[in-house]
């Protein structure tokens, strides 16, 4: 049992040890000091968050323990209630709000949950912002109001509808040409938020005939909600047996884009993010960014528009802060991870889907013609459970003498890269475990060099 505080958010088990899982006194005290944080930089003011939440079973007793200890801090509440996580960082902006909290613990399953907490600008929190929050967890400064200052929950449930709409009034939305291909389409949505905004972000754009699985927004997970291959065997089925032009899977909180073929093969989660910059940048050409952890097709596709491609260690706000830096007019990460900014700085699968099926639309192929037309790298995905950190000093040390003329990369954990090849073996930011991803050629080379790094890690 497990309570991870990372840039990810504070994330656990429920139930349990104080300080150990997810417990009510570690929700309190963490939305305590989040709230407290907001007032330090809204002084003489008074303030407003938004919160919402996937499906989870938990989510209503951790809603009420967030929304009412903001309340109790002096702080009005705006619960967007049950909400994709894009969506309520849509609303923070939207409303003028000081920050937000979304309740979910996005691709981990049930038994998880976890506080997404954003800024004003409806991003994540920055590391050293972070710090600063956990610093004041324990410091025993936080105060309350008394009962007259006391905020307010206004309930505001139009948010979903206004984030669909914001989605398709963007210029690359080509909402007539997908009407015009009749698609038919399969929906995973996991029994979460998606069966709530995926049909009517379908039926907006023209495309009425949808067929939806595990549907039922109960938090009754119908498989593990990772979107891996391994996980979506159902809707691979469904694809082919229901002859639709191809399947469309979200995670639990909806940030996390994979595709299906009409064949039922994978269009890959890493190749989400490649088709739809492809589809931007033939548009609008300019340089894209991608966590390290993520194909590097993404950088053949950018240099084919004249742009540059640029990496950033794991996490959304990391991938955001280098889109900014490098004034990326795409990005996002491999994991299925879409962010577009003409949209909003966050990973949006209702924009992935959007920008997908207009770049598909246009294209006048299918899914499997689509997939075929981008560079062909093959990743190895492992993780390693692990019960103390690594010392990565010592790991890189080992693994420059294994892997001779390669370059490191320590921004996060550590990469290792050849000419046509790369390793990257990290401590996860959601998980108690390493993660080792290895990228080349083939999909045997890569088995290889994952096998070769998961020894060392083993090893040490």
């Amino acid at each position: 049992m497990t309570l991870i505080k990372s840039i990810s958010g504070i994330r656990g088990t429920i139930g349990g040890r104080p300080g150990e899982n997810l417990t009510p006194d570690d929700i309190v005290k963490f939305t305590s000091a989040f709230g407290f944080w907001l007032q330090q930089k809204n002084q003489g003011r008074r303030i407003s968050v938004v919160t919402g939440r996937d499906s989870r079973t938990s989510g209503p007793v951790v809603s009420c323990l967030v929304n009412n200890t903001l309340v109790a801090m002096g702080i009005d509440v705006i619960d967007t209630g049950l909400a994709t996580t894009p969506t309520v960082e849509v609303a923070v902006t939207g409303s003028g709000s000081a920050g937000g909290i979304i309740i979910t613990a996005s691709h981990n399953p049930a038994e998880w949950n976890a506080l997404k907490l954003l800024n004003n600008r409806g991003e994540f929190l920055s590391s050293s912002e972070g710090e600063e929050l956990l610093s004041l967890a324990s410091s025993g400064i936080i105060s309350y109001a008394i009962h007259k200052d006391q905020g307010n929950i206004f309930t505001d449930l139009s948010w979903s509808e206004r984030h669909i709409d914001m989605i398709l009034s963007l210029d690359a939305v080509n909402r007539d040409a997908v009407a015009r291909r009749n698609f038919r389409i399969v929906a995973d949505c996991i029994n979460s938020v998606g069966a709530l905004v995926i049909p009517p972000l379908l039926y907006k754009m023209g495309v009425s005939d949808v067929i939806l699985i595990n549907a039922t927004p109960d938090g009754n997970f119908a498989h593990n909600p990772e979107p891996l291959p391994e996980n979506l065997s159902e809707i691979s089925e469904k694809v082919v047996t229901e002859k639709a032009d191809l399947g469309i899977v979200v995670d639990p909180d909806v940030d996390r884009l994979a595709i299906i073929c009409e064949d039922g093969t994978m269009f890959g989660e890493e190749y989400t993010l490649v088709a739809v910059a492809d589809y931007i940048l033939s548009k609008n050409p300019g340089n894209t960014v991608s966590n390290m952890s993520s194909t590097r097709a993404l950088k053949v596709v950018a240099e084919k528009y004249g742009g540059r491609h640029f990496t950033s260690p794991v996490g959304e706000i990391n991938v955001v802060e280098e889109m900014k830096r490098r004034n990326a007019v795409i990005g996002g990460e491999g994991n299925g991870g879409v962010i577009y900014p003409e949209a909003h700085y966050g990973r949006d699968a209702l924009a992935g889907i959007a920008l997908f099926l207009s770049l598909l639309a246009g294209k006048g192929t299918g899914c499997r013609e689509l997939r075929k037309s981008y560079p062909e790298f093959f990743i190895s995905k492992n993780k390693i459970q692990i019960e103390k950190s690594i010392d990565f000093d010592k790991l890189s040390e080992i693994a420059r003498r294994e892997f001779i003329n390669a370059v490191t990369d320590r921004r996060d954990g550590l990469l290792i890269e050849g000419s046509d090849w790369w390793i990257h073996a990290r401590s996860s930011n959601t998980e108690p475990i390493i993660r080792v991803y290895a990228e080349a050629a083939t999909s045997e080379k890569a088995e290889i060099l994952s096998r070769r790094m998961i020894q060392i890690v083993k090893n040490i």
